[in-house]
């Protein structure tokens, strides 16, 4: 695309912020998205550390930039600088999309979006049930939020390399969500083979295995997985993680984080834009680009 040809003057600007920023595909989403809706924005990424963050959002109140997503490790320090928070950002303690609204910073977590698109079609199969989550960051919070909002379960389990992480997020959300359906165990796989059997889903949440590190998964004992599960890893690249190609071994469902990539990513642009995205075109354009 050649950008230098349809800039304007009063050309929008959205952006990311991140650090390090060079891993993030959000770029090339949303300037394709931008692209074919034939409209005038344009997506660029800025490497801010955590010491710039308030800085950062000065620049961009100061300079009229649109909208901007963040991405880690900011997505909870970020919350404190903004002027207004959604009800999911504030419960979830995280955002990952911000919106310019003449002047006002607005919070919002699309990444509780990207997580239903994803998982809501098993809402059926997950009644009371036992879900895994692995991890304690930002994406964790996500996922827990929209458990907890939008799932009847038996149990949620939190498993974590620091398990004093895990046992904190457990409070939170107890506090928070009035939830107490938690149980916390240390990340330890070979530990965690029999737990990891009873859950009928198991989600992913932490980036390991993501590019370049793609011969790392949370767990590499086979017998973690069977058939009767569905196993979600929230890493888009690759499309097909370590993690879910052992569990695909087992028989196991597998889905990766593509779906829910574009997911909050439409909502973002949604919320930037008025418009919506068009989700599938996009998803099979990133399937094709990772793939290649």
């Amino acid at each position: 695309m050649h950008y230098q040809n349809k800039l304007k003057q009063d050309t929008k600007i959205i952006g990311v912020l991140g650090h390090p920023i060079k891993q993030s595909y959000s770029p090339l989403m949303h300037n394709i998205s931008f692209e074919l809706a034939g409209l005038d924005y344009i997506y660029l990424p800025f490497d801010v550390p955590t010491s710039g963050l308030k800085a950062a959002l000065k620049g961009m109140l100061a300079l009229g930039i649109k909208g901007m997503n963040v991405t880690v490790p900011h997505k909870e320090k970020i919350v404190e600088f903004l002027t207004e928070i959604s009800e999911e950002a504030s419960i979830v303690g995280a955002v990952n999309t911000i919106v310019n609204e003449n002047g006002v910073l607005h919070g919002y977590n699309t990444d509780v979006n990207g997580v239903l698109d994803t998982i809501l079609p098993y809402k059926d199969d997950l009644a009371d049930q036992k879900v895994a989550i692995i991890g304690a960051g930002g994406a964790a919070r996500s996922v827990i939020y929209s458990l907890i909002r939008n799932f009847k379960l038996e149990e949620m389990i939190l498993l974590n390399r620091t398990e004093q992480k895990a046992e904190s997020l457990k409070e939170y959300f107890a506090a928070k969500m009035l939830y107490d359906k938690f149980k916390v165990y240390e990340l330890v796989p070979p530990d965690i083979t029999e737990v990891l059997k009873e859950c009928k889903m198991i989600i992913n949440t932490t980036s390991i295995g993501m590019f370049p590190e793609t011969d790392d998964s949370a767990t590499t004992i086979a017998e973690s997985f069977h058939k009767d599960q569905i196993i979600f890893d929230v890493v888009y690249n690759p499309i097909k993680t370590k993690f879910l190609q052992i569990a695909e071994s087992q028989g196991a469902e597998v889905i990766g984080g593509l779906k829910m990539f574009v997911g909050q990513g439409a909502k973002a642009y949604e919320l930037w834009t008025g418009q919506e995205m068009q989700k599938d075109k996009i998803y099979k354009t990133l399937e094709a680009y990772l793939s290649a």
